[in-house]
């Protein structure tokens, strides 16, 4: 497992700051795990066998612009 990396997501009001790190989920090519600091928000996003990011669990409500976003981050950080 990958270590964690601070990652930023783009909220309706304001920015929201968290941790992200690699998780296994059997099925998927790669997934990660979003936990905002202020724990109000948890994300797990997943790339599947046909390259797409989905959302696999988390809290609601949630963006969907929220995967893409996890999804750069993480990519640019495995870099």
């Amino acid at each position: 497992m990958e270590q964690q990396f601070d990652a930023t997501l783009t909220g309706t009001d304001s920015e929201i700051d968290g941790t992200a790190q690699q998780v296994n989920r059997p099925g998927y090519t790669k997934a990660y795990d979003f936990r905002s600091i202020d724990g109000t928000l948890h994300l797990v996003i997943g790339k599947n066998q046909d390259g797409e990011w989905i959302r696999l669990d988390g809290t609601e409500p949630y963006l969907s612009s929220w995967i893409d976003e996890l999804a750069e981050q993480a990519v640019s950080h495995s870099l």
